[in-house]
């Protein structure tokens, strides 16, 4: 905000300076008067501000002269209305840009093309708000131009804002998070390298250096500014300024040895601008911007393009017959900005608006001078021009043209320029609708905007140096300052980090990883070690790390753990050792007795056990019952072969064989589940057995959370906020404990004589405290997954690399050797003893169980379905279908009776009654057919006695 406040007050000066020109003046003026012309004037008035004898000013005003010759020759454009231009030369000056604006107002101008400087228009705009004047510029590109501060301002080219959002995707694009700003000190740098910052940081990037000159600097004010440059640690050097200033920039820099390998050097349009015309830069300094990125305005190519390009040799030859000025970008927005105007004022009188001027009364108060002020008058049309401008949608030289909501430029794009040897190479474009391509943006356009980092794309750079590789884009200050690292002072594990008594400097496990990361860099860093603590306490970690945040510590190294709040304050390397937190607490030998058979299942497990035994048991029986003898008699001996059968099955020496195919089903899966049951009770009692055992209370991090028991954590470490936070146990129950004695002491008190029941702590400590204390052991699983890291201030480079020297660490095994030479300890005593296991659970088996149960449960739906089917096919009752009397319960009994009954004795049954069937059938049969033939003889005998008694 102290840009934009240094930028009001030169606004202020310099309107207070107008107005001391304007009541400074001694003479008499007469009053204005009114002016009103109907219809269409035969000349309208244009003023032009330009600097002729800048680069810019040079070409503007060839194309301006040819825009308005082009217009006043082609009589449907303004249907008989010729443009009288007149052109003003501010040669530099904020001063005279101003005078000659106000000479424009007394000559009732109807708009007024320019000016060139930001400066300048910042002013001037003013005085056009008031006259309600359109002023049309080409090449104020200051971003704060296009507020609604200055409304009658019109930017007919694109705004700096969008050249700045091309600068940040660039940075963006090649990876570095940092840049150095070296800008002209007015209104049009401050103002563009103010957009730039907010580009930036919208990408979380950001300016890490503000490098200002003023617009008088000399070569050794350059030089002064550059070598501050030199001395910090970014090197992505932005330039925004103009272009004899920035020649001069690289010229210093490259006397400074900063056009070497390393430098990364952006320039905005300017540089662009002064290359496209050849004749006006010396082919000796192209040596001073080798490797230069610069962006050129981009136009796509078009007929009225190349037309205007093939008549630009003659229209310079009209300025400058001895060498022919070359054309950029900026030619042709000028020429268009004409045409622009043309087709508004057209359109302003289609419209009814009249060519009136009103006087200014306020003007009535002031008097004297030689400027006439009682001539300047207020354009009563200037707002109806000014929404006719903003309205206009037309195809120019520069391509499509019109104005967006926010009054700029439509489908604003540039050219990404790579400067290398006495050419320029275009490695690719940007524009606002789809970021980084390699293709033309207008081929964009009919294509939905794609801004994924996987469609950004350029050519390859050559760089500074004459190196393709991409820079790293930093390195350390060069200001003989050395790195601040804080470390903290432990008072306890000093196996990890502690400071050399009478030395200022320290060792440890922590310590060697950092050095020996370093001494993979590609890079020196200087550094100092500095402790953090008394040595008497730990310290906080978190604490360490916030003062990085606020720039105490320019870095930290030691056993600092990476958790979520660390990392929303500071970047951390890759994890150079796991340490989690797990739960630690007093152990005894567990001794067996009588009943340690018992303990490898749980009682649940056993009491499942036993009911599947059963139930596979009874049922075999009912698949086997009615066609196996061995499974058939009295009912006691039926419920003896049950769990006889059962039982035997747990050692596989069962010798009723089973007949059934659904039986047999059941049996295999039952066996399986009996063998795995089998070896997991045979490994777990004879672990019981032969293996000393560990027994403990607390069973983990569960237990502790559902008793009330006293916790202990090491004082200094996260783990007392994550318990309280993440966990839930209430602060009361937390003991900080400092060293590993107190760690013992508390332990063995235990939570009903002052001590606690378990410590919480880091593994890489827990594990250096257990070498020496086999009294104690970790119970139950790590709950936590940390590491730790080296902290650096967010988006450091620093923090990137040594992540990657800490993988190679890892994989040339150096990290381990550094472990093993700070925490390798020798064996506990005990360390062949082992902690009790909690007892093999019914959940380990549930999925064998329901696989078994599911066959079972499968295998009697069969079986019933199948005996319900056989019931209907061979079971019969004559009786019942006689008497239709037969009720349920007789129909249930006799359903039962036919399930109790032997499958053979049904068959046999159904058949015999089959077979009788059939002899019946045969018995009727053949008396009918007896009696048939009885009929038959005796109507033979009655038939002869008729015949018999006719012959006599």
């Amino acid at each position: 905000m102290e840009s934009s406040a240094v930028m009001t007050t030169s606004i202020g000066m310099k309107l207070f300076m107008v107005m001391v020109l304007m009541l400074s003046g001694n003479g008499q003026f007469s009053k204005g008067f009114d002016t009103n012309v109907s219809g269409r004037p035969d000349v309208l008035n244009i003023g032009s501000i330009l600097t002729l004898n800048s680069v810019i000013g040079k070409v503007a005003k060839v194309a301006i002269d040819a825009a308005v010759e082009d217009v006043n020759s082609n009589p449907a454009v303004l249907r008989g209305t010729k443009l009288n231009i007149t052109t003003l030369d501010s040669n530099y000056s904020g001063f005279l840009g101003i005078v000659e604006a106000i000479r424009f107002m007394e000559t009732q101008t109807m708009a007024i093309i320019g000016p060139q400087s930001s400066v300048i228009a910042h002013v001037i705009s003013h005085i056009a708000n008031e006259l309600q004047v359109p002023m049309l510029s080409y090449a104020a590109t200051d971003p704060t131009l296009s507020s609604l501060e200055y409304p009658f301002f019109v930017r007919t080219s694109p705004n700096d804002l969008f050249q700045m959002a091309a600068i940040a995707e660039l940075v963006e694009y090649y990876g570095w998070r940092e840049v150095i700003a070296i800008y002209i000190d007015d209104d049009f740098g401050r103002n563009g390298i103010i957009a730039l910052a907010d580009q930036l940081a919208a990408r979380r990037c950001r300016i890490s250096y503000k490098a200002p000159f003023t617009a008088d600097a000399t070569i050794s004010d350059i030089r002064d500014v550059l070598v501050q440059v030199a001395l910090t640690e970014s090197r992505i050097l932005v330039v925004h300024t103009y272009p004899n200033s920035g020649l001069d920039v690289f010229s210093v820099a490259q006397s400074l040895g900063m056009m070497d390998s390393g430098f990364v050097w952006f320039a905005t349009t300017w540089l662009a601008t002064i290359l496209d015309i050849k004749n006006h830069f010396a082919s000796e300094a192209f040596n001073n911007i080798q490797g230069v990125i610069t962006l050129r305005i981009h136009t796509p190519e078009s007929q009225k393009k190349r037309d205007f390009i093939s008549r630009w040799t003659n229209l310079t030859k009209k300025v400058s017959a001895r060498s022919p000025i070359g054309m950029n970008t900026y030619a042709l927005y000028a020429y268009d900005t004409v045409w622009l105007l043309a087709h508004a004022i057209d359109a302003f009188f289609e419209k009814g608006g009249n060519l009136s001027f009103s006087y200014y009364s306020r003007l009535g108060e002031m008097s004297g001078g030689s400027l006439h002020l009682n001539s300047m008058s207020i354009f009563n049309g200037g707002k109806l021009l000014l929404d006719r401008l903003l309205q206009i949608n037309m195809t120019g030289v520069t391509g499509m043209y019109g104005f967006t909501s926010d009054r700029n430029l439509i489908l604003p794009a540039c050219e990404v320029i790579n400067v290398i040897g006495t050419g320029l190479r275009r490695i690719g474009f940007w524009s606002n609708y789809s970021g980084l391509s390699i293709a033309p943006p207008e081929t964009l356009y009919t294509k939905p905007p794609n801004r994924s980092s996987s469609n950004q794309q350029l050519y390859n750079v050559v760089w500074p140096g004459q190196t393709t590789q991409k820079p790293r884009g930093w390195v350390f200050p060069d200001n003989g300052r050395e790195m601040k690292i804080g470390v903290p002072n432990r008072a306890s594990f000093r196996e990890f980090v502690q400071e050399v008594p009478g030395a200022d400097t320290f060792k440890g496990y922590c310590i060697d990883v950092f050095t020996a990361a370093l001494n993979l860099l590609p890079y020196g860093v200087p550094y100092k070690l500095v402790a953090y603590g008394d040595g008497r306490t730990n310290p906080s970690g978190t604490e360490l790390v916030r003062l990085i945040t606020a720039g105490v510590y320019d870095a930290a190294v030691g056993d600092i753990a990476i958790t979520t709040n660390r990392t929303r304050m500071v970047d951390f390397t890759q994890p150079y050792i796991e340490s989690g937190l797990v739960v630690v607490a007093p152990v005894r030998k567990s001794n067996s007795n009588a009943w340690a058979f018992l303990r490898p299942f749980t009682p649940q497990m056993w009491a499942v056990t036993a009911i599947f035994f059963l139930i596979v048991g009874a049922v075999v029986w009912i698949l086997e019952h009615r066609m196996n003898d061995e499974f058939r008699g009295p009912p006691r001996k039926q419920v003896v072969t049950i769990l006889w059968f059962s039982l035997s099955t747990l050692f596989f020496s069962h010798r009723e064989n089973t007949v059934s195919t659904l039986g047999r089903v059941v049996l295999v899966f039952w066996l399986f589940v009996v063998l795995i049951i089998n070896s997991s009770y045979t490994a777990s009692l004879t672990s019981i057995l032969t293996v000393q055992q560990l027994f403990s209370p607390i069973k983990g991090i569960e237990s502790l959370i559902s008793s009330e028991d006293r916790i202990g954590y090491q004082l200094g470490s996260f783990s007392r906020d994550y318990l309280i936070e993440e966990v839930g146990i209430h602060e009361s129950r937390l003991v900080p404990l400092n060293m590993p004695e107190d760690y013992v002491k508390a332990l063995k008190d235990g939570p009903r004589n002052g001590g606690v029941a378990a410590v919480i702590d880091e593994r890489a400590y827990i594990e250096l405290f257990l070498s020496t204390q086999c009294e104690f052991s970790i119970v139950g699983q790590e709950f936590t997954k940390n590491g730790w890291g080296f902290a650096f201030p967010r988006d450091s480079p620093l923090a990137l690399d040594m992540s990657t020297a800490i993988l190679k660490l890892s994989e040339s095994g150096e990290l381990q050797q550094i472990h093993d030479k700070w925490l390798q300890r020798s064996a506990c005593s005990s360390q062949s003893t082992k902690l009790v296991v909690d007892r093999l659970q019914l959940g380990s088996f549930s999925g064998l169980f329901f696989i078994c149960g599911l066959a079972c449960l499968l295998a009697l739906l069969v079986y019933f379905i199948l005996i319900v089917r056989q019931f209907l096919r061979y079971h019969s009752e004559p009786e019942s279908e006689s008497s239709g009397q037969s009720s349920r319960s007789a129909r249930i009994q006799t359903f039962l009776s036919f399930v109790d009954e032997k499958e053979e004795s049904v068959r046999a049954r159904s058949k015999r009654r089959h077979l009788e069937g059939v002899s019946n059938l045969s018995n009727y049969e053949n008396t009918a057919e007896n009696g048939s033939s009885k009929r038959y003889r005796t109507e033979m005998l009655s038939n002869r006695s008729v015949s018999f008694g006719d012959l006599d």
